[in-house]
């Protein structure tokens, strides 16, 4: 009986095959022109998943001439206080298994990107984690072949691997939050035209306004008043706000694309004397800390930066199998931004 207490080795692999532990190796890497029959190539892997065999990444690191070092490089995670919860996730797993992180941010600066990249790769960095703020299509310079690498709420025009935030299902599940509540007219603050959706601007915005669509036009309604516009800040959500207030559009949901422009909103709801959410419910994406902080506190779809940062950080040391797009779920945390509208008149 195998000890499971025990990590399984090459050797023990090599042993239950009645191969050499050289013959094992060239199998389990995928190695051209081995010289071995498929038949033993076959019980070889079999046998491995039977041990429940992993390589060691240590012996892995020294074949390779690499170090226990991975690299993260990023635009502003680092600077911002939106982000941070990435690296999080990435130094945890780090730590978890053995592994030390190196962090740079270029700031939007190309040739910035450059040196760090030529910096991570005189560090002989194990694999290397692009990263941005804000979901969108970066561009990356040239990198050795074989040298892993993953996009962590980003995308690249190649063909590297990326984990996304689940846009879509995050829009749907933030529009049913104000349905299901009984709110049948709802506006709209923020939506961005297809032409101002790049996918450098955004690699997902797009699908989150696709997830608010669906959802409304699932439950047969329209949205009974749309504010466009490209800057999420609190000043634009403040002004949009004060526009649809003006228009004289009558409205019981307020669906804000962020909660920057979901601060600007409550403002100018406030100044009209619109009550949160007696008169109007709130609901928006993001979830900044600020949002646990307003009265009444914020109903918001959560970007899921550390779980990014954790699953980004695991699929590049599994090394092998990696998806091409792994999208994390955006929960919605309910608070108390929401209330029930009981009235079918203007609801």
């Amino acid at each position: 009986m195998t000890d499971v207490s025990k990590r399984a080795t090459i050797a023990d692999v090599a042993q239950m095959a009645g191969l050499s532990k050289a013959s094992v190796s060239l199998i389990l890497n995928d190695r051209p022109d081995t010289g071995l029959s498929a038949e033993s190539a076959e019980k070889v892997r079999r046998i491995a998943a039977e041990l429940n065999y992993r390589p060691n990444p240590a012996a892995r690191a020294l074949r390779w001439g690499t170090t226990r070092t991975v690299g993260f490089i990023s635009d502003e995670v680092t600077l911002t206080r939106y982000a941070t919860a990435m690296i999080r996730g990435v130094l945890d797993v780090a730590a978890e298994s053995g592994h030390t992180v190196l962090i740079a941010e270029h700031g939007h600066h190309p040739e910035r990107l450059a040196h760090q990249l030529e910096t991570m790769l005189d560090n002989r960095v194990g694999g290397l984690l692009f990263a941005a703020m804000a979901a969108r299509q970066v561009e990356i310079p040239d990198l050795p072949a074989g040298l892993p690498i993953v996009m962590v709420n980003a995308t690249t025009s190649g063909t590297a691997p990326a984990v996304l935030p689940q846009e879509f299902d995050a829009g749907a599940a933030i529009a049913d939050t104000l349905i299901q509540a009984g709110h049948r007219r709802i506006a709209l603050l923020g939506r961005r035209p297809p032409e101002q959706l790049p996918p450098e601007v955004s690699a997902t915005i797009g699908d989150r306004q696709a997830g608010i669509d669906q959802a409304i036009s699932d439950a047969g309604l329209q949205l009974v008043a749309q504010g466009f516009e490209s800057e999420w800040a609190p000043a634009e959500g403040y002004r949009l706000c004060r526009e649809l207030l003006d228009s004289g559009v009558e409205f019981t949901g307020l669906i804000c694309m962020n909660d920057n422009l979901a601060f600007g909103a409550y403002q100018a709801l406030l100044e009209a004397g619109i009550r949160i959410p007696d008169d109007v419910s709130v609901v928006s994406f993001d979830d900044d800390e600020i949002a646990g902080y307003l009265r009444p506190q914020l109903t918001t779809a959560r970007l899921p930066y550390e779980q990014m940062g954790r699953i980004a950080m695991e699929l590049l040391l599994n090394g092998t199998d990696i998806p091409h797009r792994t999208l994390v779920p955006m929960p919605v945390i309910r608070r108390d931004s929401v209330g029930r509208r009981l009235s079918q008149g203007l609801a």
